[in-house]
């Protein structure tokens, strides 16, 4: 990675002796600082030998750099960081993070601070603290771009890696390649996986994309973010407090209406999820007092006037076919209840049944399908059952 030169005042002017004396005492000084290193900072401690080496490289580097600049009063630009660092940048960031660059810095500006009083002559010792100030500044400032720069292209990439998930899943890839792409992004959930499907908003960007990722975490333990189209897609696994998550989130969505489905399974067979909660999105308008979000399981008869073959089969079996199978009437008792209009009595006149005998059968539906057929959602939901059953 690759950085210009930074540009700051030229540095206070020292004199001659002064840089020889700092010339000729520049390998005691580095020593010096890696000693206050070793003392100071406990992780540095830790470090592996190859660690501490190429970190005390970059210290006798650092040191070099500033006699350079020093002995060169006219100049206003400090060394490249790359000068600095070697081939440390990328070893670095690897290495420690930012907040520990930043230690390092200090930690060797206080081992200069104190060597500097008894090493340069008194007239120079203001002159040269302000300028190892000034130039440690600088170098700070410098690496923390660089680590920035690599923040924004490890983002740019991690983003990449999950549109590739989502797309996988969309499309139904083969188990192995949704697995290994869900690897690649640092997916752990074994099983319980969430999709939700909305309106991205217009300013869809890098940093949008990572405080939602930030939000999705804290309710669920594994969150991908993705744009398709005009769709925002979240993949969460294992998800704790779904309702109030996605209440917590919704305002990041464009308008429109917010699917969600669920699968207990692993993300690798979570495509028929995918699709369920990616047509109930564009089936969702039909259904105008919608909750939002809703869920792709309530948007069966929406879903099926789309053409959703799932949600064809699971009106069909677990509604239509278990009526069926149930007999005592109960399939004839719901369809006449709902083509004479959800009237008790005139159904019972149709069935030649007692009006109580109606008020049964009906509750027996509801205990068998989990759909009651008074509430006039339900009963939709019921008819387009018997209607695709029927076909």
């Amino acid at each position: 990675m690759t950085a210009s030169a930074p540009t700051t005042p030229g540095p206070v002017p020292v004199s001659w002796e002064a840089l020889e004396v700092l010339r000729s005492d520049a390998g005691n000084l580095t020593h010096e600082v890696n000693c206050h290193l070793e003392e100071t900072l406990t992780w540095y401690r830790h470090l592996s030998t190859d660690e501490r080496a190429s970190l005390r490289l970059i210290a006798q580097r650092g040191i070099g750099g500033l006699i350079t600049w020093l002995e060169n009063p006219t100049s206003r630009s400090l060394p490249l960081v790359n000068e600095l660092l070697g081939n440390a940048p990328t070893d670095l960031m690897r290495t420690i993070s930012l907040q520990r660059a930043l230690q390092l810095i200090r930690s060797i500006v206080e081992a200069v601070e104190q060597r500097l009083p008894g090493l340069v002559p008194a007239q120079d010792q203001q002159l040269m603290l302000e300028a190892v100030l000034r130039y440690s500044r600088e170098v700070a400032f410098a690496i923390a771009d660089v680590y920035a720069r690599a923040a924004e292209s490890r983002g740019a990439w991690d983003s990449r890696l999950e549109a590739l998930l989502v797309d996988a899943v969309l499309r139904g890839e083969p188990a192995e390649q949704i697995a290994s792409r869900a690897a690649a992004v640092g997916w752990r959930s074994h099983e319980g996986v969430v999709v939700v499907v909305g309106e991205a908003p217009e300013q869809a960007d890098a940093v949008f994309m990572s405080q939602l990722r930030r939000q999705c975490i804290r309710f669920s333990a594994d969150a991908v973010v993705g744009v398709h189209g005009d769709r925002l897609i979240l993949l969460l696994g294992r998800v704790s407090e779904l309702a109030e998550g996605l209440e917590r989130i919704l305002p990041r969505f464009g308008p429109g209406q917010v699917v969600f489905s669920s699968f207990e399974g692993s993300i690798s067979q979570s495509h028929g999820s995918a699709q369920s909660a990616f047509t109930g999105f564009t089936a969702a308008g039909a259904w105008t007092t919608a909750p939002r979000p809703v869920a792709a399981a309530d948007l069966l008869p929406e879903r099926a006037l789309c053409g959703d073959e799932t949600a064809k089969s699971v009106l069909r079996e677990s509604i239509f076919e278990v009526l069926s199978a149930a007999g005592n009437g109960l399939l004839d008792t719901v369809t006449a209840y709902l083509e004479a209009g959800h009237s008790l009595e005139a159904t019972a006149r149709e069935l030649f049944v007692h009006t109580n005998t109606v008020r049964y059968r009906l509750r027996r539906v509801t205990d068998i399908t989990g759909w009651d057929p008074v509430v006039p959602r339900d009963a939709y939901v019921l008819q387009t059952a018997l209607a695709v059953g029927r076909l």
